[in-house]
């Protein structure tokens, strides 16, 4: 069977180029993962060895579709298989293998955001800066900003913008030196420190070069400098490099995210082929016709225009309300009516809005109406207190250098040790430069810590060290050995002392069980686990930006969410709702430069290309902010989606006829 036959005329081009660099302009709709797998499996059946394969894309469920795909191509019957992989689970490869030469240890820590603004408080505290001038939150995304950049320490001073940023400098160098005293990096550190071997040694950026004849980054839109650096070097000796993408859903800027490396491509790879997808098979002719409308406002883009293998029932309808309450109001008795009325399903409805401060309202309207709701892109999982916990156990457990993580549970359950003898071991251990628990003794024998602590403190010793063994002796038995170590030190009991309502206890433990499970599948699908391998995959599992990983899209209701988080995702029925001047586009975005506007505008085109069938965009006349209700200005997209210029008309709205 000629499996090509299933790919249309450009997908099929883009599939048979296999040397040199490519740059596959995959529009909305389009089929780019169909393209990215079929490719791979063409390249092998041509010859070329699975694994000398990397695909690369921004998200776990991503790569995990992608290897699903090519393996239901393959046919499941090849022993070797391409690479696919996130760029930051890549970088963790390498750097399991070679981060001893930067001098950090090979068993090294992966902070979560968690230990991350511990360390960041940490470093200010060193520097002698309060809140009032940085907070730990912030330091950390100019920090982050800087590493996406490629910006280390030790040149950061070059990239300062103002007088603050020079103390985040201060603050920067501290908080890196104590990530590397505690042998720990952060998720950004992952790239960084390997673009960092790649720069540094020449052996090391040759051997993983000649691990691959083939390289390809799916969303390619998305990269940052440090990401496009590794690509370059890895790429260099063969420039056998497919890129996927479209700069029309570059939407990630705020992060790093350089939609320059899309549209420069041509100039980065000299003699590199394009190939354009432009046949949607997702959304309807009404609703690419104002797609591509919008999108041609932007002056930073590749030429393409999506076209539609589905027609409209009907156009897409714009619908104006009196203020925020009525707009909520309006499109909730209208999905109440298609939900109940109709028998539509839930989940085939999504409410798109620009800012987080946006569903309050909507949840508020479709609580009172009895409809099912999924607010998408809340709390992790990895951020609830009692993962944070068991995570900050097996860290400390699997890392003696783990200071941060050992400091969350030296006391959890309580255990005798009260806040004054911590804090007094935490000065001797900055003063002396040595971990918490080899400082006890001393303290001990100098009294600046009681009996009673320093029993406490050795017994807590005691356990990290037979559990170690312990994990180490029984990979196979984690799942096992982690259920004893919660009945040793009495977790569930300290649950129940700190909730007393059943129902809290029991969604507490259902946390745990949650956990526990996690590390089981981790056993099944892993070929050699250990507590490392578990804590890594965890660090990056739990720093999936992509929402549609998360557990919220299984459940029953309509969807709310952002337009960064629906991107990827597609649904029958869209509500685009809050366009106006000062939310989409956003009010930051109106004192930037034309970029930020610009990038703006591909977020709003991100969210009219996630409808199937229907589309309704909306907006409010008036809205309240800070307690009082002040007049809108229709969103400049309202016009360019429609190709009119003018005030559009604030119908009054008919239930009746806005369900029909």
């Amino acid at each position: 069977m000629d499996r090509l036959s299933e790919l249309n005329p450009r997908q099929r081009e883009a599939v048979l180029i296999s040397s040199g660099p490519l740059l596959v302009l995959a529009g909305a709709g389009t089929g780019k993962t169909r393209v990215i797998t079929y490719r791979m499996a063409e390249l092998i059946r041509r010859g070329t060895p699975p694994e000398r394969i990397l695909s690369v894309t921004f998200t776990n469920k991503a790569a995990r579709e992608m290897r699903e795909r090519t393996t239901a191509l393959l046919g499941g019957k090849l022993r070797r298989r391409p690479l696919v992989s996130t760029f930051h689970a890549f970088c963790v490869r390498v750097l399991r293998q070679e981060i001893e030469r930067l001098g950090y240890p090979a068993k090294f820590a992966i902070y979560d955001r968690g230990d991350q603004e511990s360390a960041a408080r940490k470093a200010l505290r060193d520097v002698r800066l309060g809140d009032e001038t940085w907070r730990p939150g912030d330091l950390l995304a100019r920090i982050s900003r800087w590493k996406m950049a490629g910006v280390r320490p030790s040149g950061a001073m070059e990239h300062t913008e103002d007088d603050r940023d020079v103390l985040a400098v201060v603050a920067y160098r501290r908080y890196q030196g104590n990530l590397r005293a505690a042998g720990a990096v952060d998720f950004d550190d992952l790239l960084l420190l390997t673009l960092e071997l790649f720069q540094q040694h020449a052996d090391v950026l040759a051997r993983h070069q000649g691990r691959f004849d083939h390289v390809q980054i799916d969303e390619y839109q998305d990269t940052n400098a440090a990401q496009f650096a590794l690509v370059e070097a890895l790429v260099r000796p063969h420039r056998n490099l497919c890129v996927v993408g479209d700069d029309d859903q570059s939407i990630y800027g705020w992060r790093g995210a350089e939609v320059e490396h899309i549209l420069g491509f041509q100039t980065h790879f000299p003699g590199a082929r394009v190939v354009r997808l432009e046949d949607n098979y997702r959304s309807t002719d009404a609703i690419l016709e104002i797609a591509n409308r919008l999108v041609r406002h932007n002056r930073g883009r590749h030429e393409k225009s999506l076209v539609a293998h589905r027609r409209a029932q009907g156009p897409v309808r714009f619908l104006a309300f009196e203020d925020d309450l009525k707009e909520a109001e309006g499109v909730v008795a209208e999905i109440r009516e298609l939900v109940n009325g109709r028998g539509v399903s839930p989940e085939s409805i999504a409410i798109l809005f620009r800012t987080n401060e946006q569903p309050r309202v909507y949840e508020q309207e479709l609580r009172r109406a009895g409809v099912r709701y999924v607010l998408v892109g809340g709390q992790s999982f990895f951020d609830r207190r009692e993962v944070r916990d068991l995570l900050a156990y097996l860290k400390a457990i699997s890392q003696p250098d783990d200071d941060m993580s050992l400091l969350r549970i030296i006391n959890t359950p309580a255990r005798g040790i009260g806040t004054s003898s911590i804090e007094k071991l935490m000065k001797r251990a900055v003063r002396e430069g040595r971990r918490v628990l080899d400082v006890v003794p001393d303290a001990a024998r100098e009294r600046e810590i009681s009996r009673r602590a320093h029993e406490a403190l050795d017994g807590f010793r005691e356990l990290l060290q037979r559990y170690r063994a312990r994990f180490a002796d029984e990979p196979r038995r984690m799942d096992r050995t982690l259920i004893a170590l919660l009945d040793e030190i009495g977790y569930r009991a300290e649950i129940e002392r700190q909730y007393p309502q059943p129902e809290q206890q029991q969604a507490r433990m259902a946390v745990v069980e949650q956990f526990v499970d996690s590390i089981k599948q981790h056993i099944e699908r892993t070929e050699e686990p250990s507590l490392e391998t578990f804590l890594e995959d965890a660090a990056l599992v739990g720093r999936d930006e992509d929402f549609g990983a998360s557990d919220e899209l299984s459940q029953s209701g309509i969807r709310l969410m952002t337009l960064h988080s629906a991107k990827g995702l597609e649904f029958p029925r869209v509500y685009l709702v809050g366009l106006e001047e000062g939310l989409l586009p956003h009010h930051r975005s109106l004192i930037g430069p034309d970029t930020a506007i610009e990038e703006e505008r591909r977020l709003c085109y991100v969210g009219v290309t996630r409808a199937m069938q229907e589309l309704t965009v909306t907006r409010a006349e008036s809205r309240m902010k800070w307690g009082r209700r002040k007049p809108t200005l229709p969103s400049r997209f309202l016009y360019e989606m429609r190709g009119e210029v003018g005030e559009i008309e604030a119908p009054e709205f008919d239930e009746a006829e806005a369900v029909g």
